[in-house]
């Protein structure tokens, strides 16, 4: 045992526990560049500089080239010095007033636009180069963890390379192994070659050497003459060929291997396929593919057996090239001509066969094995295991193909007294052997375990000597060995006379995860006991190198890859020079980095270390290295340690998949098991937690996620284990589908940043700030309302009611209005005359049956329509002041029937103004189910009204009078009315009169609802007030025929239309381009604009714009309006204005509220359309929420607006002064003290374009980033939920919605499932991984729901903090709710 020899003179194990101390704590080795380059930039950027300022630019001059690649830095520009003028330029003329203007040219000045692009070009530089932006800046980012002073290094001196003994000289030995087979098959003919047994351990059949040469020539022969004709054969020596065959079948198979090498063809086997979704078979197409295979050799049976289409014919498998199959049974041979021998060269270096071997990747790689090498490694396994003749040799490891070499050299020497198995035969030996107690292993000299070099496979081999060792078994009999496809057979324990037993050795786990080795003796569960392989092979030369970088040697007490100098091994990856290179013809360096010779070795991806003795030790494989913060741990070891884990009941031990998945710059380790059917959920989840106990004290790793699936689910390999590569594809994917899950990015991801701590500055300091940067204070205008046109009769009314009156006299046939239903018929017209009696008959009918008195409140409860214009005029004629109301839905009261209720109470309404149908649902048994219908206010059905007209018709006595109330729910769930006075619907009618060039002759078409903001003001008085024509589509209709909106347009040929979000979004998703079978139209539209309070929501409308490109529709028609509760209206894209631009900015810095501008396409880039046009009349400042102190250019703030048409407060019972002066009549803390603010609570920039506007001025664009009061605060920093839902929309095809909320500082995603139940939980780990890659948040709550639970109100806007009270008041109903740990 290694545990007794720990007096040993070797450095490494003289090494007590008690000096190598470990670290608990994850480490990061992530290295900061230095800043050679940065320095380099900044002096190429100064001598450039220095080259422009030194530069006459003359008119006649080339154009200078502004493609270099020159580096310049982020804040360098080049100025002109004072002395050197510039054409176009006075003398007298400042550089600031220069730069004033677009691209340092006066906006008057009379410049060529090629000149002024020119100019443009020449601006653009100041921003940093494009190849800056898609450097990965995660230094910036990543909080980097200092390296722990105590973690252990390797402290011994360098290794020394390791010889096998010298490979003996036979003087008989074959000069090929083909000739091998050719003399045991003459001279031993009858002697048995193989002997397949049965499961139940009776021979099936015997194949002896005469069989085998005779059968494998027959092969040879069909292959080279009878499968093409003389002239043009199928197959010439040097093709590749496939071996397709079952593990039951070797006989089958190697007929066909020897058949190969006879006929001088390169065989390569693999597996049979079984059906089209095998795991990993269309790699192994990719290898069949680029080894040129054409043919496949296989048997009857197998063929058979083979996944076939309907007419017979074999399945094409994906990823596969066209195959022939031949099928190589005795009775489909052609016995050779006498005259025909087959060519057997001497043993030289041309490919042998092709063994295929996995990468971690998934990956499939051929290694090719030379014919020297082969037959060197049947010498070097003889010479090593000392076979002789006449002894029996018995190998139960199903998968031949990985061992075919040691199969092989059983035919140079006969038969041995050997048997060779894995650690999963030792198992079930055990298991079998209580039905057989006769067993006898005394005859065994060897029993070579052919995966031992498994960490674990200790425990195996213990556990089968513990019960047969009463059998004549041996402890020396048991023979570990360690293989690679690339190295072939690198060590193997042998048992010689007078040589010392086995070897251990009791590692540390904490000094395995550093590369170093730790002998551990006091704590068992971290330590890791491993067993030696034995020797190097006879005729090798084995170092430890380094397994990251450079081959460097490694010291005595330092774990590394075993690297190997044999003539056993592969020669190379099958047309891969390139990975040749680094795996086959790798010199190691030793510490000074010299070559330690010019011999090279191949690299065998096993990890491990030469011990006493130069006994070689393996624990483990690079392919199952997990690499997290700087530690490696082994994939073999997590998975003993969760079996380790009581009870085992509730998964299945062979069926554990370990991996780990990038997240966040770092490996997060994941571990997949199945899960038992009879596990119930609360077992699965105990078992689940105490895994991730064990592993974070055991190996001081936490884990990322543990998702148990259901019983046979997981991708199989060929001999029943788990495909790793698949499972970690399909868990990447969202397809693993499991039954239970659990997630701790808490605890594992440990490299976040430090939450920002924010410094208290003052608004005079920002300001001195910006003004020293040049940065000018984020402030923009509208055009100026200017004078009323003496032209324009409307001038004398200052109220709407009157400008109706005034219509209705001077042009009473004038169409204001018409309805259209679902059909594109108009049901209902209104001209100026009709809309003004049918407005004074409701007057009429509220002064007698209502009681009403002048300033009193009336609900107007209507579907979209005429009727609810009608009334709001008529509320005018009576001095009353209408409230608009959404109606309730008939099939939903208990939802829409409360809010419905509510408004009516806040607003303290007088009496109700509806329709007959309305009016009974309010008084139905259903609806007093939701509320109280007995003390409605009293509600009046306007159906059938009498044919009467008021005496008179009210005039209100000022104009700062109240003229209707808006009421609307906002995002953040409040319900929230304010006042709208006349003279403010009077600014905003002319305001977008203006904007949008409105006239008696115009058409217009409104698909959108009509009940608050700029969709009333559009939909019940622009039309009043510039006389155009409103054709009105109401969206409910849209539902029942999609196409109406779209067609309509094209009917009319309308210009300017104006719609919502959900309009668009219906139509975007539902309609696509089946209306070009309709004749449709968009040519004729000019501006497309969405209504909306919220960021535009740029992917939709562009989206829109590219479907129905087709259609005629341009996309610079399409453009958004913004508005808030404190002014309905701030932005809306008229005619005049330029095109609406599109900005990229840097999400990182805007968490920070700060707007720093990308290309687009760079990494954290976010795109935000600009809003619109500002109206004319409105200002708008951008304002620090905090200081109420003035921002530059370059920061985020609340937007605060100065208009006439501003609302006048909010309409509250309890009248709260503070907040109506807040909100209101605010005024900034710095600056202009003087001018009254309204805050729109929403955040956003301004910023100063190329563009001009119609004035010939720089064009402001005011950008909407999102609401103040939804944002979340978290780490310090300011998230806008939108971002977050748009990268969690984008993570599975089966997310339909989200929404984010915070709750006691977790944040919490909900998502709508719109696949099968079964793909709920593959939504959590991809949610929380896209969040923390894109927004370094880590998720605390995933909830999944059905669709339609998370609440949108009528504009289309998610209500989140409904949603958010839903949650905590568990109404949510959810499907799966997983709480992160």
């Amino acid at each position: 045992m290694l545990a007794q020899n720990l007096q040993s003179p070797e450095y490494w194990i003289n090494r007590s526990v008690q000096s190598s101390s470990t670290s608990s704590s994850a480490s990061s080795t992530l290295s900061h560049g230095d800043g050679k380059t940065q320095n380099h930039s900044q002096g190429q950027t100064s001598i450039l500089a220095d080259v422009l300022a030194h530069t006459r630019i003359e008119s006649s001059s080339v154009p200078p080239d502004v493609t270099s690649t020159v580096p310049q830095d982020r804040n360098s520009r080049a100025d002109l010095p004072p002395n050197i003028t510039v054409r176009g330029m006075s003398r007298g003329q400042s550089r600031s007033s220069m730069m004033d203007t677009a691209a340092g040219v006066p906006a008057h000045s009379r410049v060529s636009t090629k000149i002024q692009q020119l100019l443009n070009t020449l601006k653009r530089p100041k921003r940093p180069p494009l190849s800056e932006f898609f450097l990965d800046d995660f230094e910036e980012i990543v909080e980097v963890p200092q390296p722990d002073p105590n973690t252990p290094r390797p402290e011994g001196r360098q290794m020394i390379p390791v010889k096998g003994e010298p490979l003996g000289v036979v003087s008989n030995w074959p000069p090929a192994l083909q000739a091998a087979l050719a003399r045991w098959g003459a001279t031993q003919a009858k002697s048995p070659a193989l002997t397949a047994l049965d499961i139940t351990g009776k021979p099936l059949y015997t194949l002896t050497y005469g069989k085998l040469w005779s059968r494998s020539l027959k092969l040879a022969y069909t292959l080279l003459n009878k499968l093409g004709t003389k002239n043009e054969p199928v197959l010439k020596p040097g093709d590749r060929v496939a071996l397709v065959y079952p593990n039951s079948d070797p006989g089958m198979f190697w007929v066909a291997f020897y058949g190969c090498l006879l006929a001088e063809v390169i065989p390569v086997p693999i597996e049979v396929p079984l059906s089209l979704k095998d795991a990993g078979s269309q790699q192994i197409g990719f290898l069949l593919g680029s080894c040129g295979v054409g043919l496949a050799l296989t048997s009857e049976v197998c063929l058979k057996g083979l996944p076939k289409t309907q007419n017979g014919e074999i399945m094409q498998f994906k990823g596969w090239p066209r195959l022939k199959w031949v099928v190589t049974d005795t009775k489909y041979l052609t016995k050779p001509s006498k005259d025909w021998q087959p060519h057997i060269p001497t043993a030289n270096t041309d490919t042998a066969y092709i063994e295929y071997k996995a990468s971690k990747e998934g990956t499939v790689m051929g290694v090719a094995v030379s014919k020297i090498s082969m037959l060197t490694h049947c010498q070097a396994l003889t010479q090593a295991c000392n076979y002789c003749e006449g002894e029996c040799y018995a190998a139960a490891v199903q998968q031949f193909y990985a061992t075919v070499s040691k199969c092989l050299s059983c035919i140079c020497v006969c038969t041995a007294r050997v048997a060779m198995v894995k650690c999963r035969d030792l198992h079930w030996a055990m298991m079998a052997h209580r039905d057989q107690k006769d067993t006898n292993l005394s005859s065994l000299r060897m029993l070579i375990v052919a995966d031992g070099a498994n960490p674990w496979s200790v425990s195996s081999c213990d556990a089968f000597l513990n019960v047969f060792q009463s059998h004549g078994l041996k402890p020396e009999m048991i023979c570990p060995c360690a293989s690679s496809p690339e190295a072939m057979t690198v060590a193997i324990r042998r048992y010689l006379h007078g040589t010392p037993l086995p070897a251990r050795a009791i590692l540390s786990m904490a000094g395995l995860s550093h590369g170093v080795i730790r002998v551990n003796t006091e704590d068992k569960n971290s330590a890791l006991t491993v067993q030696d392989v034995g020797h190097v092979m006879p005729g090798g030369l084995m170092c430890i190198v380094k397994p990251d970088g450079p081959p460097m040697l490694c010291k005595t007490d330092e774990i590394g890859e075993i690297v190997l100098n044999s003539r056993v091994g592969g020669t190379m990856y099958y047309g891969l020079p390139g990975v040749t290179k680094n795996t086959f013809e790798v010199i190691p360096i030793n510490s000074g980095g010299t070559p330690i010779g010019d011999v090279p070795f191949t690299r065998t991806g096993l990890l491990g270390f030469v011990g006493p003795g130069s006994l070689v030790f393996v624990v483990g494989k690079i392919e199952g290295l997990l690499s997290v913060s700087g530690r490696r741990h082994n994939a073999d070891d997590l998975v003993a340690t969760a079996l380790a884990v009581e009870p085992v009941k509730t998964v299945y031990r062979g069926r554990i998949a370990v991996f780990s998945v990038t997240v966040f710059y770092d490996e997060r380790v994941v571990i997949v098991a199945e899960q038992r059917p009879d596990a119930n959920e609360e077992d699965s989840f105990q078992w689940m937690s105490r895994v991730l106990q064990a592993i974070d004290s055991i190996h001081q790793v936490g884990l990322y996620c543990l998702a148990l699936v259901p019983a046979n689910t997981l991708p199989k390999t060929h001999l029943g284990g788990i495909h790793i590569s698949e499972t970690k594809q399909h868990f990447l994917e969202g397809s693993l589908h499991p039954c239970n899950i659990l997630m701790c990015p808490h605890t594992c991801v440990t490299n976040l940043p430090k939450p920002r701590q924010k410094q208290p500055v003052g608004p005079a300091s920002i300001m001195v700030g910006n003004l020293v940067a040049g940065k000018r204070i984020a402030q923009a205008s509208g055009r100026d309302l200017g004078l009323i046109d003496d032209q324009e009769q409307s001038r004398k009314h200052q109220f709407l009611s009157e400008a109706l009156q005034w219509r209705a006299q001077t042009d009473p046939d004038h169409v204001l209005y018409m309805l259209l239903n679902a059909k594109g018929v108009a049901v209902s017209t209104a001209t100026c005359s009709q809309l003004h009696k049918r407005a004074e008959k409701i007057t009429a009918a509220l002064l007698e049956r209502g009681g009403i008195n002048t300033g009193d409140n009336v609900v107007l409860l209507y579907p979209p329509g005429i009727d609810l214009i009608a009334s709001f005029y008529g509320c005018l004629y009576a001095g009353c002041i209408p409230v608009t109301v959404r109606p309730p839905h008939p099939q939903n009261l208990a939802a829409t029937l409360p809010t419905v209720r509510m408004i009516i109470d806040v607003s303290k309404a007088a009496c109700i103004l509806t329709t007959q149908t309305l009016m009974k649902i309010l008084r139905s048994k259903e609806a007093a189910g939701c509320v109280n219908v007995k003390t409605w206010p009293n509600i009046i059905d306007t159906d059938d009204l009498p044919r009467k007209r008021p005496s008179n018709i009210y005039k209100p006595p000022t104009a700062e009078m109240l003229a209707y109330l808006d009421f609307s729910v906002s995002t953040t769930g409040m319900l929230t009315g304010v006042k709208i006075s006349h003279s403010a619907v009077n600014a905003l009618c002319r305001s977008i009169k203006l904007q949008c060039e409105l006239y008696s002759s115009r058409q217009i078409a409104i698909c959108m609802d009509p009940y608050c903001g700029l969709g009333f003001v559009l939909w019940c008085m622009s039309s009043v007030y510039s006389g155009h024509q409103s054709i009105l589509i109401p969206p409910m209709e849209l539902e029942t025929s999609l196409p109406l909106w779209l067609s309509t347009l094209s009917q009319y040929k309308i210009r300017d239309t104006f719609c919502s979000y959900s309009v668009m979004e219906l139509c975007t998703k539902g309609l696509g381009t089946q209306t070009e079978a309709r004749g449709v139209n968009l040519s004729c539209v000019r501006s497309c604009v969405v209504i909306a309070e919220e960021r535009p929501r740029l992917a939709l409308t562009q989206s829109f714009s590219r479907l129905f490109k087709d259609l005629g529709l341009s996309p610079r028609a399409v453009s958004t309006a913004f508005g808030a509760r404190v002014n309905l209206a701030i932005c809306l894209q008229g005619t005049a204005g330029p095109d609406p631009s599109t900005v990229y900015v840097d999400m990182k810095s805007l968490r920070h509220d700060r707007v720093r501008l990308v290309e687009r396409g760079a990494p954290q880039s976010l795109p935000l359309m600009e809003s619109g046009t500002i109206l004319p009349g409105v200002r708008v400042i951008i304002v620090n929420p905090e200081t109420r102190g003035p921002l530059g250019d370059s920061h985020l703030g609340e937007i605060w607006v100065n208009s006439p048409h501003n609302a006048s407060g909010y309409y509250t019972i309890c009248g709260e002064e503070s907040l109506q002066a807040d909100h209101f009549n605010t005024r900034l803390s710095f600056g202009d003290t003087e001018t009254l603010w309204a805050r729109t609570g929403y955040l956003g920039f301004v910023r100063r374009t190329e563009l001009l506007d119609a004035s010939g001025d720089r064009h402001d664009a005011l950008f909407v980033v999102g609401s103040l009061d939804e944002t979340l605060e978290l780490r310090g920093l300011r998230y806008h939920p939108i971002d977050i839902e748009t990268s969690v929309s984008r993570a599975h095809r089966s997310i339909a919605e989200s929404a984010v909320f915070t709750w006691t500082n977790l944040l919490v995603v909900v998502v709508e499932l719109s696949g099968s139940e079964q793909e709920a939980l593959d939504l959590v780990p991809l949610v929380t991984n896209v969040v923390l890659k894109e927004h370094h948040l880590i998720v605390g709550v995933v909830v999944i729901v059905d669709p339609g639970v998370i609440p949108i109100n009528s504009r289309g806007e998610k209500q989140r903090m409904h949603l958010r009270d839903s949650f905590l008041a568990d109404q949510l109903d959810p499907i799966y709710v997983a709480y992160n740990m």
